[in-house]
């Protein structure tokens, strides 16, 4: 499958800044939501950073097989193989960790929150990489929504993860950012190995740091691992590349506000983690800031 990114040519551009697909979004976003509370239960069974690494590992070995089963493209050239690694590295080495760091400091509603601030942290880069100009009304109305999720979350706790999970934030857009720049790979078998890579690089540090794994294969640490793995990483992360690969960024991030949401309305009903009164107005401030973010634009007529 073929890249178009910006800077390609008129017929790029207007593939690339088409609407993104709201029911694949909503399945990603509350896919990704309901992670945060996968992640919590296995980590009753396992140590952090091997839960992460196993996770990017089932995914990635999973996605590779599927990739070759198929006779899709392998990546090649020094170039791709770079991207790719970097990618690993950077979207799942060190936001797996930090994220999963978050959550173990962290309530579960917050850790989710601060973890997709993406919306924010993505529109400079976006403007600055590739020409996506974005509108004050469009970066207040992101500001006001990152504000509302603030409002739910904030009071069901939070500590030292706080900065982890907003370091997983910056390593998530960092990656979208370098998904653009996969061009003329085959999503599929990208994604794969670049789980691979970053998985075994988070095995290298699980060593190193936790020892060997001492993990309790309970069934619920199975069947968490196996959402987590096959439906929250290779299936919704196919997902999201393909999407990045046509929309624009500001419009698809503001989709991830919707994974807080869910997180924390599965941390309230799951673990008592139950927001505060403000709940209701910072629920409303989110979808607000997403209808005027992801509402259909009038085209300018003119010269």
């Amino acid at each position: 499958m073929a890249t178009m990114t910006a800077g390609t040519g008129s017929a790029g551009v207007a593939e690339l800044r088409r609407a993104p697909k709201p029911w694949r979004l909503l399945w990603i976003t509350a896919t990704w939501g309901a992670c945060f509370v996968a992640i919590r239960w296995g980590l009753r069974d396992s140590s952090l950073l091997w839960f992460a690494a196993l996770r990017a590992l089932v995914a990635g070995v999973c996605l590779v097989l599927v990739a070759e089963v198929q006779s899709r493209p392998r990546p090649r050239g020094f170039h791709a193989w770079l991207l790719i690694t970097v990618l690993g590295l950077v979207n799942v080495t060190v936001a797996f960790a930090a994220m999963f760091a978050g959550v173990s400091g962290l309530a579960t509603g917050t850790a989710a929150v601060l973890a997709n601030a993406q919306p924010l942290l993505i529109l400079l880069p976006a403007w600055w990489l590739y020409g996506e100009a974005v509108t004050v009304q469009t970066a207040a109305a992101l500001a006001i929504g990152f504000s509302g999720l603030l409002v739910v979350a904030v009071p069901g706790g939070g500590g030292s993860g706080a900065l982890l999970s907003l370091l997983a934030a910056a390593a998530i857009t960092g990656g979208t950012l370098l998904s653009r720049r996969l061009a003329g790979l085959d999503v599929l078998a990208a994604s794969g190995w670049h789980f691979v890579i970053g998985g075994v690089a988070l095995a290298v540090w699980a060593a190193m740091v936790e020892g060997p794994p001492v993990i309790n294969w309970t069934p619920r640490f199975i069947a968490v691992l196996a959402f987590l793995s096959l439906v929250g990483t290779a299936a919704a992360f196919v997902a999201w590349f393909t999407e990045t690969r046509h929309c624009r960024l500001d419009a698809l991030s503001a989709w991830t506000f919707l994974a807080p949401v869910v997180g924390i309305i599965l941390g309230s009903l799951l673990f008592g983690e139950w927001p505060t009164g403000w709940s209701a107005a910072g629920l409303l401030a989110v979808l607000a800031s997403m209808w005027i973010v992801l509402r259909p634009r009038p085209e300018r007529s003119g010269t």
